[in-house]
């Protein structure tokens, strides 16, 4: 499995020129991120008399440049996202846009993936287009084998894999299309994806899917995974994936 964040949302050019001299602090450019000033900016409009476009350079300062009043680290901006997202105010947070390149989950773990639709969208490789026969540009289809699987050795049956692919590669050397031919690798067959989530369907994700809490091994890493890249990038999210 491989998973790797390929875009997540930022701040345009032209509205950091826009916002005066809030643009050229050490706030703007060595503590906050782009998705905390777009979560920051939408939950101020909630409550503030100012437009969208003046929330950063009129009150940025004031929430950004000064310690949490909560004794909960960080800034007051921190203390006013910690506040919205515990009183389960978090719609602000789907203004936050994450994009996924996810490679070589099982279909198995794909049926479990998208049954989680609200926010979230994907672009998934097609077993009807992508031909998988031996000696096609794939080489044959890849298959998981869960560890708990590996641990009894005696009950992965490679030749078995064997046999499927050797199926698959017969029916479409006697012209069966790959769209039916695709009904004979299993569950086990590794597929790729792209795959954008706002932060919101990101938490709630994470929240049903992570290791110990009854999800299925392969979709709990998956989790974990996704969960790391947007930490990496959005730092302040951390502590909200519970």
């Amino acid at each position: 499995m491989n998973v790797e964040l390929i875009a997540h949302t930022q701040l345009s050019e032209d509205f950091v020129s826009s916002i005066g001299d809030f643009a050229y602090t050490e706030y703007l450019h060595e503590y906050i991120t782009s998705g905390q000033c777009v979560a920051f900016t939408a939950i101020r409009t909630c409550y503030s008399p100012n437009r969208p476009t003046e929330i950063l350079e009129k009150e940025g300062e004031r929430y950004f440049g000064r310690t949490a009043t909560d004794g909960k680290g960080g800034t007051d901006a921190d203390r006013l996202i910690r506040m919205i997202v515990s009183s389960g105010h978090t719609s602000t947070l789907e203004h936050l846009s994450f994009t996924f390149a996810i490679e070589g989950i099982s279909r198995a773990c794909l049926a479990q993936l998208t049954r989680h639709r609200v926010g979230f969208s994907y672009s998934v490789q097609s077993q009807r287009y992508v031909r998988f026969g031996s000696k096609d540009k794939t080489g044959g289809f890849d298959y998981v084998v869960p560890k708990s699987i590996q641990e009894h050795g005696e009950a992965v049956d490679h030749d078995l894999m064997y046999i499927l692919q050797r199926t698959y590669d017969s029916l479409r050397e006697k012209g069966v299309p790959a769209e039916d031919a695709r009904m004979v690798p299993p569950q086990a067959a590794t597929t790729n994806l792209i795959l954008t989530a706002n932060l919101r369907a990101l938490l709630d994700f994470y929240e049903k899917r992570k290791k110990g809490n009854g999800a299925q091994a392969e979709i709990a890493e998956l989790a974990e995974r996704m969960k790391d890249e947007v930490v990496k990038v959005e730092g302040w999210t951390k502590p909200f994936f519970k």
